[in-house]
């Protein structure tokens, strides 16, 4: 007797219904993750709404801060109420004098239970370490006393060889010799006070009348923290163009250096550290310096008080 094992092969119809089913399956995991990825985007909006404007009553900023809560998901850190980095930062700040001043913060290992960031409560939000940054711009400078006698004030980096000595003094690194830390140069800042170092080199420039003329100035200075105030001490002065300069005569450069020479107070100044370096780019300075374990509470003092 002889028994036929054979199974027999899916018909067309039944491989067309799995493939169906298979597909409605990849359509409903992709609907659901979609609608998780919304939901974690929606929830984090929502934190940095919260931060955001509890950070513009705690500082006294006059509209809200950009906070960004970075990392994904979203959820994950929230349930458990800790969180790597969350950033800061606001653009046209007044302090003192200044009207246009740039704060950036960045918050790390941060503890913020859910509960209270739904209720917007943050003032026991705690930071283990908290790195800030001020950026001056140049057309802001201009109005601190007695930078304001000169028009169209400008600054650039400068090496500290070519500020105190101009070029005889240059090095070679960086300015091939030739004096490229003068007139018309672009440095990129190499030498001049990048990362923590607590003075720089920098060159400011502008227009003022001299003599019944109208005059390029060109003034190299060294700027240091002292505290929480940024100084700014002239060392030469150049007059010219882009293209060409005229050495100045030491009783006239005695006479111009205080025009450059000013102290810009940094101690007031909300959401920053007491800051602990400053380095010069192109139109600006900008100041940084860190804390530890400090509160979201604290911050407008821990940050510049």
């Amino acid at each position: 007797m002889i028994v036929n094992t054979a199974v027999a092969a899916p018909q067309p119809q039944d491989r067309s219904k799995g493939r169906r089913r298979v597909k409605r399956l990849v359509i409903v995991l992709v609907v659901l993750l979609g609608l998780l990825v919304g939901a974690d985007f929606a929830a984090a909006a929502f934190a940095e709404h919260t931060v955001s404007q509890k950070a513009r009553e705690q500082l006294g900023l006059s509209d809200d801060p950009a906070v960004t809560i970075h990392g994904f998901p979203f959820t994950t850190q929230a349930l458990s109420g800790n969180y790597s980095h969350i950033s800061v930062s606001a653009d046209g700040v007044p302090v003192q004098q200044l009207r246009d001043v740039s704060l950036d913060a960045d918050l790390h290992d941060v503890s913020a239970p859910l509960s209270d960031l739904t209720a917007g409560n943050v003032r026991d939000i705690e930071v283990g370490r908290l790195a800030g940054r001020i950026t001056l711009k140049d057309s802001d400078i201009a109005r601190v006393a007695p930078l304001t006698n000169i028009d169209d004030l400008r600054i650039e980096p400068s090496s500290e060889e070519y500020v105190r000595r101009g070029e005889d003094g240059a090095t070679t690194e960086g300015t091939n010799g030739s004096g490229d830390d003068g007139p018309g140069a672009q440095n990129d800042g190499q030498g001049s006070g990048q990362g923590d170092d607590s003075t720089a080199g920098v060159r400011l420039s502008g227009k003022a009348d001299i003599a019944g003329e109208r005059i390029e100035i060109f003034a190299f200075a060294m700027i240091e923290l002292d505290g929480t105030t940024v100084r700014i001490t002239p060392h030469r002065i150049q007059f010219g163009n882009d293209q060409e300069t005229t050495v100045v005569p030491e009783a006239v450069q005695q006479r111009l250096l205080p025009s450059f020479e000013a102290d810009i107070n940094a101690g007031e100044m909300p959401f920053t550290v007491t800051p602990t370096g400053i380095s010069v780019a192109s139109g600006s300075l900008t100041l940084h310096g860190e804390a530890e374990d400090v509160t979201f509470a604290g911050t407008s003092s821990a940050l510049g008080g």
